[in-house]
């Protein structure tokens, strides 16, 4: 059957085959058999040290019964996502309207604006921040400058997980150069139109500017939720989860589970609960969006 389907193809078909082979062999080996792996293995009790014995749903049980961490660490991941996606979202939006304008060197402001997202994620910016923010780093120095009292932004679990917020919204460049590109997509003439009507700046923005770009607001949301429901680097170089597991993302605990404790099984039924949670909350977005996302050819998301 599949031979005589190929029969129906160029002869040179193996040519492509050929030439998309390196990526094939990576997909196979780096994403799908670590993948089916994972999935085994959350079903057994493996400690890389000993041999994989079926436990069945017994590490998934474990979860949701015994491990007092697990409903903590699921908590801070979700007041973490809701502290950090919206102000990022709203802060980039900010920005790129303000570079949408007509400036001298506008294009100087928009690489500079930049510059954080590209050093995004790494180890030095997290430990540059963990110094910023220590007891006696500069933020408070600076705030001991205009007298204020200094403020314990590691020490304190509730301030210690917007600190780490503030980072994730520092990083804002990706996001506002999609919206740079949308708003330089809105038609003009709405803009005119609006303006003979009588309509104000702020009325233009939330019938015009909001609705034609929001696809890329669609967009945003659902990347910047999903990179911060798998954030890891942050809590685990600035803060180490504390204190008092005030900043124990679901990222954190996979690690210390599999590295720290050695239960690679138990982390692997860890991260595929991490994943469903990823998986119904992207689900929930594409249902809503045919709500809120205005398409210009009438589409919807499936």
């Amino acid at each position: 059957m599949v031979t005589q389907k190929l029969k129906h193809y160029p002869k040179n078909w193996k040519w492509g085959v050929l030439f998309i082979s390196p990526w094939l062999i990576g997909f196979l080996a780096f994403q799908l058999y670590p993948l089916l792996a994972s999935l085994y293995y959350s079903f057994t009790d493996f400690s890389i040290l000993s041999k994989a014995n079926w436990v069945g749903l017994e590490n998934y049980i474990d979860l949701f019964t015994e491990d007092r961490y697990f409903k903590k660490s699921l908590w801070v991941t979700a007041k973490y996502t809701i502290l950090s996606v919206p102000c990022k979202l709203v802060f980039a939006l900010f920005i790129a309207m303000l570079l949408n304008m007509k400036l001298k060197a506008i294009n100087v402001f928009r690489t500079v604006y930049y510059l954080p997202s590209i050093m995004g994620g790494s180890v030095a910016i997290s430990i540059l921040w963990k110094f910023l923010f220590m007891k006696e780093g500069i933020v408070n120095q600076m705030l001991a400058v205009v007298k204020l009292p200094a403020v314990s932004w590691l020490g304190d679990p509730d301030i210690a997980v917007v600190t780490i917020s503030i980072l994730v919204v520092w990083q804002f460049g990706s996001s506002m150069v999609l919206f740079l590109a949308g708003l330089k997509n809105v038609p003009q003439e709405l803009y005119e139109a609006a303006s003979v009507d009588g309509a104000s700046k702020i009325r233009q923005f939330f019938t015009i500017t909001l609705p034609m770009i929001s696809p890329i607001i669609f967009f945003n949301l659902m990347m910047q939720s999903i990179n911060a429901l798998q954030e890891f680097t942050s809590s685990f170089i600035i803060t180490n989860g504390g204190p008092n597991k005030g900043t124990y993302l679901l990222g954190l605990k996979i690690y210390e589970e599999a590295f720290k404790n050695l239960k690679m099984g138990y982390a692997c039924a860890t991260s595929w609960v991490l994943f469903l949670v990823v998986l119904t909350i992207t689900l929930l977005l594409f249902r809503s969006s045919n709500t809120w996302v205005y398409y210009e050819d009438g589409g919807k998301n499936v």
